[in-house]
C-alpha cells in the first residue's frame, strides 16, 4: 500500500511532499518525491480516555454536577446503565466505536459498560470488525482486569487500589487512575500508588505538578469534559512542560468523542504549539499504551489517517500541521489505514 501527499513525518510532524510506503503492517519507507496529490498524511489518533459505556445516554442530566452525573453507584449515568441491557449497550457502544473510526481513531482506550469483566466482554464485542483496536480498562472488580487490558480507578477518594495496582503490575497491564477532577485530596494517595497514568488532574497544584514532573508520570487531559462538568480547566501548559501529556475526550454522554474537536479546543485554549497538540492525540497516547505507533517513520506500525487537503474545508491551508489542530474535521477524513489493511 503506498499513500502519496503531504506527509507529517516523524516525531516533529515534518510536512515533506511525498510517499508512505506500507507493507506487513509497517512503515516499509517514508520517501520524499513530487506527487499530484493534495492529500495530508498524518498518524492515527489514539483517544487516551473515553467512558464509552455513557454512550447509551448522550446528552442526558442537563444542569447536574458531576457527582450528580457520574458518581457510583446513584449518579445518573449508573442509573441509567442498570437500566439498559447488553444488548442495548453493546449497540450503543458500537455506534460510537463507528463514529471514532470515521474520524481518524485507531486506538481506542476506553471504560467500558459497568466498568466489570462483563462491561470489558461488551466493548470487545462493539469493536469487533470495525479496524480499530479498543482497549478496554476494567474496574470494580480483579476479574475486570484479567479480562481487560488494564484497570482504571475512578481516583483514591472512592476506595483503596492497593491490591489492583499489584495485581496490574504482577499482571503486566497499565494501572491508570482519576485525580485532582474536582478535589484535590485525592492526587496525592493516587501519586502513592505509582500509576502509570494519571486522567484530569485540573485540580493540582505546585507541588504536585513538581511531583508528576520528579516521579515522570504521564496524564491525560479531557479539557472539553471538565469544562462541561464545571470543575475547571487542567493546567495543559504546565504539565506538558513536565511530563508526558495525551488527550482524551472522556464521557460519550457529555461530549462527542472526537479527537479534531478536543485537539482544536487545547488549540485554541492554550499557547501550545500545534506540533505539541498534534503529539497529544496521536504520540503520547500511543506512549502511554506502550504501542509502536503515532509517528510516521520507518519500522512503525502503519496506522494513519489521510485527510482531503483540497475539501472546501482545508483548501488554501498553508500550514498543514495547524490546519489539521485547529481547523480539520471528521469530513475532511479520507481514509483511516490499519495494519490489517497491509499485512
Amino acid at each position: 500500500m503506498i499513500v502519496e501527499g503531504t506527509v507529517l513525518r516523524g516525531p516533529e510532524f515534518t510536512p515533506i511532499e511525498g510517499r508512505v510506503v506500507c507493507e506487513g503492517g509497517r512503515i516499509a519507507a517514508v520517501e520524499e518525491a513530487t506527487t499530484e496529490s493534495d492529500r495530508i498524511v498524518l498518524p492515527a489518533f489514539v483517544n487516551a480516555h473515553t467512558h464509552i459505556g455513557d454512550s447509551i445516554a448522550k446528552e442526558a442530566g442537563r444542569g447536574l454536577t458531576l457527582e450528580e452525573l457520574v458518581a457510583p453507584p446513584d449518579g445518573l449515568k449508573h442509573r441509567l446503565l442498570r437500566r439498559a441491557d447488553r444488548e442495548e449497550s453493546v449497540a450503543a457502544m458500537r455506534r460510537t466505536v463507528e463514529f471514532m473510526r470515521s474520524g481518524g481513531d485507531d486506538r481506542v482506550r476506553g471504560l467500558p459498560r459497568g466498568g466489570g469483566a462483563e462491561g470489558v466482554s461488551a466493548l470487545h464485542e462493539a469493536a469487533s470488525g470495525l479496524g480499530i483496536d479498543a482497549l478496554a480498562l476494567g474496574r470494580d472488580e480483579l476479574a475486570a482486569l484479567e479480562a481487560g487490558d488494564g484497570y482504571g480507578a475512578s481516583g483514591a477518594a472512592d476506595a483503596e487500589f492497593s491490591r489492583e495496582r499489584a495485581a496490574a503490575r504482577e499482571a503486566g497491564k497499565p494501572f491508570g487512575i482519576h485525580a485532582g477532577e474536582n478535589r484535590t485530596d485525592d492526587i496525592e494517595p493516587a501519586l502513592d500508588l505509582e500509576p502509570d497514568f494519571l486522567v484530569h488532574m485540573v485540580n493540582a497544584g505546585p507541588d504536585h505538578l513538581d511531583r508528576v514532573e520528579r516521579e515522570g508520570i504521564p496524564v491525560v487531559v479531557c479539557p472539553r469534559a471538565n469544562l462541561v462538568t464545571g470543575v475547571g480547566l487542567p493546567p495543559i501548559e504546565e504539565l506538558a512542560d513536565r511530563t508526558r501529556v495525551a488527550l482524551g475526550t472522556d464521557n460519550v454522554m457529555l461530549n462527542g468523542p472526537s479527537m479534531f474537536r478536543e485537539m482544536e479546543f487545547a488549540a485554541k485554549l492554550t499557547d501550545l504549539s500545534a506540533d505539541r497538540v498534534l503529539r497529544m492525540a496521536t504520540r503520547a497516547g500511543a506512549e502511554l499504551a506502550g504501542l509502536d505507533c503515532g509517528v510516521i517513520e520507518e519500522g512503525r506500525e502503519a496506522r494513519l489517517l489521510v485527510l482531503d487537503g483540497d475539501s472546501d474545508n482545508l483548501s488554501g491551508v498553508r500550514d498543514p500541521v495547524r490546519a489539521t489542530v485547529r481547523r480539520a474535521g471528521v469530513a475532511d477524513v479520507v481514509e483511516v489505514i490499519h495494519p490489517s489493511q497491509n499485512s
